[in-house]
């Protein structure tokens, strides 16, 4: 239950972080007209809102008025969320290129959406399992991480093993030949071996199964990180996943560059554009990744889970591309091929720029 009420807050926080950013865009409120001049600059008012500094003509001054600001924070980014997300997948490029013309007041602005979506996204993984340990299903409710027939065979093997050595104590005891016993024990104990390993693996420790001593990349401070992971792989999966968190903002401008390119020669589009595409392209990723989480958490088929994760996020960069920049279907194949390596390239960079940022010590 309380993996539930945190996700629920952070969902709600996401949706004021979101509001935040983008305050009162346009949708009709209900101000009463009980003053005559702004509270906050001395101004007259004219109408719901203070022309001089945009403050609203009445102000609340009771406890209630707390409780009102916050479900009016939520629910009304909630409302323009419902009308964007629904474009955000099916129309991402007219809804990227209406946003860039102008039409602001209907969608939530990229910038909140993006912000929104990741944090939808942490308390998503937070209630329903993801990469670090203690939030999935199966510890929450008290089961073992390790599968139990990995257990099973594991103590078979050693079970086997102790046998088998003591058959070839007694075999030598009567002068008799061993070399089938010690064939059959080389097999066993790299049974046991193999098996030993994936338990550790499974519960987290990589240090059996990695020498760290072992490590030599040429970078020293490689080095230093890689042997931390090896060490202490749960906490160090935790810092690479609060790192990828907060500066999930830096894929926008490594994107960039990549997008720049395949309008090089395209004088009716700059950054202004590009960013608003990067930004909408990175949110839907976000938000399709969430919702396969939640997917794979109901039981929903993994074959079907793989082919949306495979093919998804090339259709949909086709989509924005042909319907943001007006392409021909020629125009938006190509330049979604070299997207889709651009991609590739640039969450490498951002893994790299997180790794950095992990201490290694």
């Amino acid at each position: 239950m309380s993996g539930e009420m945190a996700a629920a807050g952070d969902i709600a926080t996401g949706m004021l972080v979101g509001r935040a950013v983008e305050p009162h865009a346009g949708e009709a409120t209900h101000a009463r007209h009980d003053h005559r001049l702004c509270l906050n600059c001395g101004n007259a008012l004219r109408g719901e809102f203070c022309h001089a500094c945009g403050q609203v003509g009445h102000v609340h001054r009771t406890l209630a008025a707390i409780g009102h600001d916050l479900l009016h924070g939520v629910f009304h980014f909630e409302g323009k969320i419902w009308r964007t997300l629904p474009m955000l997948f099916t129309r991402p490029g007219e809804l990227t290129r209406r946003y860039i013309a102008g039409e602001r007041a209907r969608f939530i602005s990229p910038l909140a959406l993006f912000l929104f979506s990741v944090f939808l996204m942490v308390a998503t993984l937070g209630a329903v399992g993801g990469p670090i340990g203690g939030n999935s299903k199966s510890e929450r409710d008290g089961v073992a991480m390790t599968p139990i027939a990995l257990r099973t065979e594991l103590g078979k093997a050693e079970a086997r093993q102790k046998l088998l050595e003591t058959e070839r104590q007694v075999l030598l005891a009567k002068g008799g030949d061993t070399d089938k016993i010690d064939d059959q024990l080389k097999e066993v104990r790299s049974d046991v071996k193999g098996l030993t390993a994936a338990r550790d693996l499974t519960e987290g420790k990589l240090a059996p199964v990695i020498a760290a001593e072992s490590i030599h990349t040429g970078s020293e401070s490689l080095d230093q990180r890689i042997k931390y992971a090896v060490k202490e792989p749960k906490l160090f999966l935790y810092k690479l996943q609060s790192n990828a968190y907060k500066f999930s903002w830096a894929l926008v401008p490594i994107s960039l560059p990549f997008i720049w390119i395949l309008f090089a020669f395209r004088r009716d589009v700059g950054p202004y554009e590009h960013a608003i595409f990067a930004i909408y392209s990175i949110s839907a990723m976000t938000v399709g990744a969430t919702v396969l989480a939640v997917a794979s958490a109901v039981g929903v088929p993994g074959g079907m889970i793989a082919t949306i994760f495979v093919f998804g996020p090339p259709f949909h960069m086709y989509r924005q591309l042909k319907g943001a920049y007006r392409l021909s279907r020629f125009g938006a194949l190509w330049r979604t091929f070299i997207l889709i390596n651009s991609a590739t390239i640039a969450g490498l960079l951002f893994f790299i720029l997180v790794l950095g940022i992990i201490s290694g010590k």
